[in-house]
């Protein structure tokens, strides 16, 4: 096919999510207080700032050469709104619209867009009272696709506000002193540390394999999912207990200390303390942190651009048993593991990497180096964080939101998205390897709880 004049090319970072291999659909889970109007949210789609954006509204080509870019179309409507009115499961008990909800979700996972419509829809769940918006990674990361949907969401406390957007600048001071050379000096060398571990891991170094592993092809694997929840409340007490800590920190401890439980519960012939697993973690690189101000985001000057602006990065879980005396110990070794990823430029490095071999070997190399790690590693995670007061869309309070991906060819994913005082995490599972999803969200559960208790024991 010949490309107009007026087409757009794909950025490299979607190319690289357009492959076969890392094909990725983003779901975004928006659970509602009041039965849905499915007549009219059509109308409201038609008229929303989404449909505005060219991304949403042309067409993914390729030329005669396999380049992709996008082509401006005419939106159906009719085929992006999927009704369905009767309950999605006929499995799950009465009433369990999580469980129902969940069930629906697994099966998206291994079912890819269309792409002869713009890469997007929405399925309605009527019985559930729940919409799952389906984008095609291409089209925008978390943190784009969070934005633009609180653009179009407004406060529940003031219907004529819309949500606040959190954004944290990042500080810096062009004066140089002796900590600032000595504070690069360390920057450097963990730079040159964790790149040398990024190409190993991409080259032949994989993690042991355990009850958790996955591998090439699992992503077509069959899935399951649920859903762990939490309270901030209790993960600021936690934080509170270790100087300096973050909820960053707190949410892998939980992580840590989950997995170790589980693999406590699976591993038949026992882990050493210390058997290491790796996950990998995605890194907004916006100069602003954050949520984005949509409109800021549509201008192509903008330096919050919309699109893809993420990095790797490299998070090892240490195994330390069920028996650990302290749970606070996994609070403090995941600060001292993502203080000194902070230091580095590790997620700027694999985003880097990856822009440099789509523009010279093309985005075949790039798919593979990106598939090899992540069949070397064992888990994948990413954290939004969502507004912190409650929001409505199209007048109708919003309960939860929650977010996951298509399949990956690891065995598990987490996703978690924090809203209103509380947070919710999405685990992903291939079911032929972890079968008890529902068991290791309890057991993230009971981890925060513990180091919870623990911290208000000592205080």
């Amino acid at each position: 096919m010949a490309a107009n004049d007026s087409d757009e090319p794909v950025t490299p970072a979607g190319r690289l999510f357009l492959q076969p291999k890392t094909n990725q659909v983003i779901h975004c889970i928006v659970g509602l207080k009041n039965p849905i109007d499915a007549e009219a949210i059509k109308p409201i789609i038609r008229d929303s700032l989404m449909l505005q954006h060219p991304r949403f509204t042309s067409l993914m080509v390729r030329d005669h050469r396999g380049f992709e870019h996008w082509r401006r179309t005419e939106v159906d409507i009719n085929r992006h709104v999927k009704v369905i009115d009767s309950p999605v499961s006929t499995t799950a008990a009465a009433g369990d619209d999580e469980s129902a909800v969940n069930e629906y979700l697994a099966e998206l996972c291994i079912e890819n867009l269309s792409a002869d419509k713009p890469l997007w829809e929405i399925h309605v769940l009527v019985a559930h009272k729940c919409l799952i918006i389906r984008i095609h990674h291409a089209l925008g990361d978390g943190i784009s696709l969070m934005s633009m949907f609180l653009a179009n969401c407004r406060k529940v406390d003031d219907p004529e506000a819309m949500p606040t957007i959190v954004s944290f600048d990042r500080k810096k001071s062009s004066r140089w002193n002796w900590r600032k050379l000595l504070g690069f000096v360390v920057t450097l060398w963990f730079c040159v540390i964790f790149s040398i571990e990024f190409v190993l891991r991409c080259l032949w170094i994989r993690d042991r394999r355990t009850v958790l592993s996955g591998g090439a092809g699992v992503e077509d694997w069959p899935r399951t999912m649920a859903t762990a929840k939490f309270r901030l409340e209790d993960m600021k007490v936690v934080k509170k207990a270790v100087a300096n800590a973050t909820i960053n920190d707190v949410l892998f401890a939980i992580i840590s200390s989950g997995l170790s439980r589980y693999l406590d519960f699976r591993e038949s012939n026992g882990l050493k303390n210390g058997v290491q697993i790796t996950g990998i973690a995605m890194a907004n690189l916006r100069p602003q942190q954050g949520l984005q101000d949509i409109k800021n985001m549509m201008r192509s000057n903008s330096g919050a651009s919309w699109g893809n602006k993420f990095g790797m990065i490299l998070l090892p879980v240490s195994y330390l048993g069920s028996n650990c005396p302290d749970p606070l110990e996994y609070v403090k070794r995941a600060k001292a593991m993502i203080d000194r990823k902070k230091q580095s430029l590790e997620a700027h490095f694999p985003y880097a990497v990856g822009d440099f071999v789509m523009s010279t070997l093309g985005a075949k190399v790039a798919c593979l180096l990106n598939y090899r790690i992540l069949c070397n590693t064992t888990f994948t995670i990413s954290n939004v964080v969502g507004p912190q007061e409650e929001i409505m869309l199209a007048g109708n309070p919003v309960t939860f939101l929650r977010a996951n991906n298509s399949a990956l060819p690891h065995a598990l994913t987490l996703n978690m998205v924090s809203y209103a005082g509380r947070a919710d995490m999405q685990i992903q599972v291939a079911k032929d390897i972890v079968p008890d999803p529902k068991f290791l969200a309890k057991c993230f559960e009971d981890a925060l709880l513990e180091m919870k208790d623990h911290t208000l024991a000592k205080s």
